[in-house]
This record gives structure tokens, sequence and C-alpha cells, in this order.
């Protein structure tokens, strides 16, 4: 959740799901896991996120898994993949300190280099901009972890896939390799 920290949260209002992808920040206060983001306030599901559970979905790495790898003709194609579904409630950060505690927070996170620009613009100004921001927390009451990674292939498919994958120049096939190699020394 920390290195793939893009999520997209989806909340449900009437009966209709809505999703925003936000940056979070991801951490541990307490023995639980707590989410920070932001919403732009102009974001209409920025007024939903206080009325039931949210899910905020953390996906990658992936990769296409063609059946060339497989032993069978008779094979379709699939795809690998690790993902994480956090459930919880929210609470906002109203308080002016809360969301410029929580930009300055992202701002180090994300764009450290940036901070000192962020610390050195008018306060009149960072203000104006908070105000155009819902600030959240979630404290997380349900974590699921999914995961594909040809778990259900034989020995001889499944390294077929990781020997193709670790040879390809997309960096999330070789990640989605790495973690059928550390799925295979658990078994």
């Amino acid at each position: 959740m920390q290195r793939y920290s893009f999520a997209t949260i989806v909340t449900v209002k009437d009966g209709v799901p809505s999703a925003t992808h936000l940056p979070f920040l991801v951490e541990e206060r307490d023995n639980k896991v707590v989410l920070s983001s932001h919403f732009a306030k102009a974001n209409p599901q920025s007024a939903d996120i206080l009325n039931s559970a949210v899910l905020v979905i953390f996906t990658e790495p992936h990769a296409y898994i063609s059946p060339k790898h497989y032993e069978k003709e008779q094979s379709v194609p699939t795809w690998n993949y690790l993902a994480v579904h956090a459930y919880g409630k929210c609470t906002l950060l109203e308080d002016a300190d809360q969301k410029a505690a929580l930009l300055k927070e992202t701002i180090n996170y994300y764009d450290a280099d940036y901070l000192k620009q962020w610390d050195g613009l008018p306060d009149m100004y960072k203000q104006n901009m908070m105000k155009g921001i819902v600030g959240f927390e979630i404290v997380v009451d349900d974590l699921q972890a999914k995961k594909k990674l040809s778990q259900n292939r034989t020995d001889v498919e499944r390294e077929n896939i990781i020997k193709a994958l670790n040879h390809s120049e997309n960096s999330t096939e070789k990640e989605i390799a790495e973690y059928m190699v550390a799925l295979k020394k658990q078994d």
C-alpha cells in the first residue's frame, strides 16, 4: 500500500458507487492502519465520505499472462496482479492546522524537494488553497489482500511465466515475476 499509494476511493450514495483516484499516506498508528488524503472541495464525492464505510483499492503491479506459456493448447489468457482492499470510516480534518499538517506530510512523502518552496509561499496563499480541499483520514477496520499469481498453474507453466516476465522491458511485469518467485518459495 505504501509502495503503490495512488489508490481509488469508492463511496456509495443512494445505491450508486462513485470513485476518485487519490494519493494516500499510509501509516500505522496504535496498531491500526490509517489512510490520509484530500479531495478537491469541488469533487461531489467529498460530501459523501462521512455517510458510510468507504473502500480504498490499492493496485499494482499487474501483468498480462499469455496462454503461450501453458502446456495445454486449450488455454486462455489471464492477468496476474496484487491488490489490497481497505475498508473503513472517514474522519474529516477540518481544522486549518490539521489540513496544513496533511499537506506538508503529503508534500514531504511525494516531493520532498518541493517542501522548501511550499514553506516559502505566503501564508494567505496556502490558507486559500486549503479552503479548496477536504482533508480526511480513514481508520481501516477491514483489510483484504488479493493476489493472482498463477497459483493454479503447474510448476512448469509458472517457471515459463516467471522467465518470460523477467525478460520483459516492463518493470511491473518484472515485479510480478519477483512476487511469483517469492510465492513459490513459500510453497
